[in-house]
């Protein structure tokens, strides 16, 4: 089966009534679990941006509380709550979103004094995550940065 690109299956989702729509929406919903988050996200959730941030930080502080001891079971910890605030930051799409998540896992990862400095991998993934948020910092308006340089300063020392 050959898949077909986006503008093909746009087109043909354009002729297609609403009771068919629904069907197939419901059919994607179903089969995999990202789907129905998606969907959760854009029927519920796209509205109020802000608490769909507040409840992503939530999940993270959470998610930090499970923080083990253990050096090796940090790293892996750290890449599920990684993983998660990924999933979140594709679900919104909108650069202030990953800008304030990256930010956040970036904070409550120093704040939790992880041993960055032992291992290089948890070293890299804190500079990967600086490097994320420079580069979406600077595509984003002049005075939208100036309201995230303190905090990325703190997170930058």
């Amino acid at each position: 089966m050959i898949t077909s690109s986006i503008n093909e299956i746009k087109k043909e989702l354009s002729v297609l009534e609403s009771e068919t729509l629904l069907a197939l929406c419901m059919r994607l919903a179903k089969y995999k679990k990202e789907n129905k988050e998606l969907l959760t996200y854009l029927l519920f959730e796209a509205h109020n941006e802000q608490a769909y941030i507040e409840n992503i930080k939530e999940e993270i502080t959470e998610l930090f509380k499970t923080l083990p001891s253990n050096t090796y079971l940090i790293k892996k910890t750290l890449r599920k709550i990684l993983r998660t605030a990924n999933k979140h930051i594709k679900y919104s799409g909108i650069k202030q979103t990953e800008l304030e998540v990256r930010i956040f896992f970036c904070t409550k990862m120093k704040d939790a004094h992880v041993p960055r400095q032992q291992g290089s991998v948890l070293f890299n993934m804190y500079q990967q995550q600086i490097k994320k948020i420079n580069t979406v910092l600077g595509k984003l308006h002049e005075d939208l940065q100036g309201d995230y340089l303190r905090e990325i300063n703190y997170i930058s020392r």
